[in-house]
């Protein structure tokens, strides 16, 4: 039966191969494993294993997870869709959250850092692709957003996310990958923040293509934990 460690070493060779391709250096790119199909007994394994951050995106789920001593061993990344009222239990307890898509909500976020004396990393959730069923700004929207984002206190912004189209082929996904990373630098110079660095993009299906377009973070779910869906990130 294959083990965590082997997934891990699976997708860590694609990751070498897909930025051997284009010229990168593959310690740029941070595997996230998305632990959502998996209980907290799970944690100790998934260490082992090497994997050193993990991805949830739903609280009730994370809660379990964040209770336990092993908790301690990952950095944690927040990737789902967050509502206002879930933001006081977010806050403190993940590094990353990778599903800011308003001004309100960051704002709740910057208000609850300040509250409780903490700070947390933020990436900006932008729907390229423009389907309905997702969340995300639009990429109008993006600039304007992200400059009233970077001026809150108790949050940094440090970059962009967002869910590619589900599809086999690859010349459906790389645009959309290839179209964030082209916001990022946009965002870089409209900025001027020498932080704003991260694309978090690619999950199982699809991060070697991301990974080629400039992806920092991969989220992967399916590939590393035995029954999870394709879809990672929702």
């Amino acid at each position: 039966m294959v083990g965590y460690r082997e997934r891990v070493q699976s997708v860590q060779n694609e990751v070498v191969e897909a930025c051997h391709r284009v010229g990168r250096d593959p310690r740029e790119v941070h595997l996230i494993g998305v632990s959502k199909t998996v209980g907290p007994e799970a944690l100790p394994d998934l260490a082992t294993a090497g994997i050193v951050d993990l991805g949830e995106n739903r609280w009730q789920h994370a809660r379990d997870m964040l209770s336990t001593l092993a908790a301690a061993n990952f950095t944690w990344h927040f990737i789902g869709h967050l509502q206002a009222n879930k933001v006081k239990d977010v806050i403190g307890r993940f590094s990353w959250i990778h599903s800011v898509d308003s001004v309100a909500l960051a704002t709740e976020m910057s208000r609850r850092c300040i509250q409780q004396d903490k700070w947390v990393q933020l990436l900006l959730q932008v729907n390229i692709a423009g389907e309905t069923q997702k969340f995300g700004l639009s990429p109008e929207k993006l600039i304007e957003v992200a400059q009233r984002v970077h001026e809150l206190p108790g949050v940094t912004l440090r970059g962009l996310m967002t869910i590619a189209p589900k599809s086999s082929d690859v010349n459906e996904v790389r645009p959309v990958f290839r179209e964030l990373a082209d916001w990022l630098r946009r965002l870089q110079q409209s900025l001027g923040d020498p932080q704003l660095t991260e694309l978090s993009m690619g999950m199982s299906d699809d991060f070697p293509v991301a990974v080629e377009e400039g992806a920092t973070m991969i989220r992967i779910g399916r590939r590393l934990m035995a029954g999870t869906e394709s879809n990672e990130s929702r």
